[in-house]
């Protein structure tokens, strides 16, 4: 149970998923709700990878059974003292189980009741099964990630179902909350990845339809097309990354290389970008990714080391603000935003299922 952070004293309650909708619950319960998950009997409440489960944390699980009526009227008893609601089954699932937003906001008028799906909870593929890769396919994303004459590069799964879903139920059930702390009315927020996708396209969108974005993947600003816009395999093996696109961070990465601007082809001359390419990585070859680092520390030209997960934790940068931190002796990302009126949560790792009365206690209703 969260007892601090913007939204403390904000009720919600989750009914377990994967990805996406439990990305959601623990980013509102990281900034102070409590939150409460209900799960399969038997499904445990500190998810399958125990304290290594990040999407778990934060808050309190108690083990239902939706298939038995009594189960569903526990729920229903904590939906009645709850603001928020979130699930993340395909359209109609909540509503045979007798949990449908008509139900429950007929019961609680001021509930904010989120969905979570790939396709939405209309249209043609709304029933179709469906994973990140292809909601970023079919929303404009997957096209244009990776390198030219490559096959598209799928991006983890950060786009669609913790960028593009997660990310915008959380903004979709704060705005939602928002709105019923005003007018007392309570409403549905369908959050679609491929929505959410295509709205994280938007710049890209206005960029294409101006033609100043090329549909051939790899061949654009930012896409690996531009040499000062890329990664850089170094003398250990290991790589830099570089974003030196405004002319004075140009200039900074030349200097930090010792190169003389006036012995390179010119910084936009797309036909001469191979040659530009070809020079940055001879000159990057001749040190390691840290003596790299180390150079262009403090400095404009926009080089960072490409660090995997397993060196987080130390790298200096994130230590200072505690960008990551280590629940039960495991690494994770810390809560974010920070408030300038609370101080920075400690998460709060996954924990066994509760009894529910222990929620019912705690939100003041009848045992």
């Amino acid at each position: 149970m969260a007892t601090a952070g913007p939204l403390a004293g904000i009720r919600i309650v989750e009914l377990n998923g994967l990805g996406p909708a439990p990305f959601a619950a623990m980013a509102l319960a990281d900034l102070g709700a409590d939150v409460v998950r209900v799960t399969r009997p038997g499904d445990g409440g500190d998810g399958v990878m125990g304290r290594f489960d990040v999407l778990s944390r934060n808050r309190d699980c108690v083990e239902v059974d939706l298939k038995d009526p009594a189960g569903v009227a526990s729920v229903l008893a904590l939906v009645d003292a709850a603001d928020g609601f979130i699930e993340g089954f395909r359209p109609g699932v909540c509503e045979r189980l007798g949990l449908g937003p008509d139900v429950l906001l007929e019961r609680n008028p001021r509930l904010v009741y989120g969905r979570m799906t790939g396709w939405g909870q209309d249209g043609p593929l709304a029933a179709s099964a469906g994973h990140d890769i292809t909601y970023a396919a079919t929303a404009g994303a997957l096209a244009h990630i990776g390198r030219r004459d490559q096959p598209p590069t799928p991006p983890l799964n950060l786009v669609a179902d913790f960028g593009g879903g997660g990310m915008l139920l959380a903004f979709g059930m704060t705005s939602g909350l928002l709105s019923a702390a005003r007018s007392g009315h309570g409403q549905v927020v369908d959050a679609a990845m491929v929505d959410g996708v295509a709205m994280l396209m938007g710049a890209l969108i206005g960029a294409s339809e101006s033609g100043f974005w090329s549909d051939e993947r790899g061949t654009n600003l930012l896409d690996s097309g531009a040499p000062y816009y890329d990664c850089y395999r170094c003398a250990d093996g290991a790589y830099v990354a570089v974003g030196a696109i405004e002319a004075p961070f140009y200039a900074a990465l030349l200097e930090g290389l010792g190169l003389d601007d006036a012995d390179l082809p010119a910084q936009n001359d797309q036909d001469r970008w191979p040659e530009l390419r070809s020079v940055f990585a001879t000159a990057f070859l001749t040190r390691t990714r840290t003596e790299w680092a180390e150079a262009f520390e403090g400095t404009d030209a926009c080089v960072a080391p490409v660090l995997p997960m397993g060196e987080l934790a130390d790298h200096h940068h994130l230590r200072h603000r505690g960008t990551v931190v280590r629940v039960d002796g495991a690494v994770q990302p810390a809560p974010a935003p920070r408030f300038s009126s609370t101080p920075a949560p400690s998460p709060r790792p996954a924990t066994a299922p509760v009894d529910v009365d222990v929620v019912r206690r705690r939100w003041g209703l009848p045992g």
